[in-house]
């Protein structure tokens, strides 16, 4: 929003947004709070108010029809408003692609139904799109212009009151509460067999909403062996911070290698749940600085391989590679990969669109 005002002196936005979007001088038409959900019955049970709200959007904007309507995430619902909307000629964007490199490649053609242009994270991701015939252009990853590629250990230890030789690991076992439920005991139980090999270890856990703190504080409660100190909505400096990471894959491992920290990358899912994705699976790696590289850069252990003593192995082995810097390079290679002016790439492409 911000790029596409230094560019056009006459612009409206009117949709769906958080505190930063009205601050941009959203026009809102539906509360964010509408679309804040968890788990997988609380979405069903929102069915038809959801309904309601596509209904409402798509009559507003077809009674005040948009230049360009611009669909943040949020795939199935704004995929579906998109597409009634593109069917009566209104321009769309979709503002990111799902993860179609990974699984589900079949939805390419259907997102391409929905959307006139998708933008892209990733430079792989176009030449999926393309391939089926639909529009996708690479503007780069936010992220990735949001962390300076620079050591920032010490300034976000001295944040932190962190000593300098201070053995430090951030532990980031996921977001939703449900990835604390499957990764947060071992994640700690994994913190212990370190603590056991390295003496003194201190343990930053960042936490998102008070929820998943709250939960960390109990499971931490059953390992008062453990220096371990929770930071509400920091994960940013807790990585920069630290010497290694144990990371939930996701996001989490593209932010890690961003500051240029050694990782150990794991996830764990239900038996069934693991076997049908393992099923759907189109990529041989799950974090995202492997996907990226296409090779194996850091470690990943999965579902039955991730067990405490064989993932505090591994985080040592990636301890002792990381004083040794071998990891560098390739990482801050991927890093200037991504860092493109993410914001005025996007800005640039939704207008080039439009032009035509």
């Amino acid at each position: 929003m911000q790029a596409l005002r230094e560019r056009v002196a006459d612009v409206r936005f009117r949709g769906v947004g958080g505190p930063l979007m009205l601050a941009q001088a959203l026009d809102p038409l539906v509360s964010m709070n509408t679309f804040v959900m968890n788990g997988f019955v609380e979405p069903l049970k929102r069915l038809p108010r959801l309904f309601r709200v596509i209904r409402m959007l798509r009559r507003t904007f077809l009674e005040d029809r948009p230049d360009v309507f611009i669909g943040v995430d949020f795939n199935v619902f704004n995929l579906l408003l998109e597409r009634l909307l593109k069917r009566r000629g209104v321009t769309t964007v979709h503002y990111v692609s799902p993860s179609v490199y990974a699984w589900r490649q079949g939805r390419v053609k259907r997102i391409g139904r929905a959307a006139d242009l998708v933008m892209t994270l990733y430079p792989f991701e176009p030449p999926l799109y393309a391939a089926c015939g639909v529009r996708a252009e690479f503007v780069g990853h936010p992220l990735a212009d949001a962390i300076e590629p620079v050591d920032a250990t010490r300034a976000a230890r001295d944040a932190l009151d962190i000593a300098p030789d201070q053995l430090t690991v951030a532990l980031l076992p996921g977001s939703r509460m449900s990835e604390v439920r499957a990764h947060g005991a071992l994640f700690l139980h994994t913190a212990r067999q370190l603590a056991k090999t390295l003496g003194n270890v201190l343990f930053l856990v960042p936490c998102v909403d008070p929820g998943t703190e709250l939960a960390l504080r109990k499971l931490v409660q059953d390992f008062p062996d453990l220096e371990v100190r929770i930071l509400p909505g920091d994960a940013h400096r807790a990585l920069a911070a630290a010497n290694v990471a144990l990371v939930k894959s996701g996001t989490g491992t593209l932010e890690a290698m961003l500051f240029g920290k050694p990782m150990v990358v794991t996830y764990r899912l239900g038996a069934l749940s693991y076997r049908i994705v393992k099923t759907l699976l189109r990529t041989p790696f799950v974090a995202l600085p492997n996907i990226l590289a296409g090779r194996c850069l850091v470690p990943e252990l999965l579902q039955e391989a991730a067990e405490p003593q064989r993932l505090a192995a591994a985080l040592i082995a990636e301890l002792e590679r990381g004083r040794a810097g071998g990891h560098l390079n390739d990482f801050r290679t991927l890093h200037l990969s991504l860092r493109r002016g993410a914001n005025r790439r996007a800005a640039a492409a939704v207008l080039s669109l439009l032009d035509r």
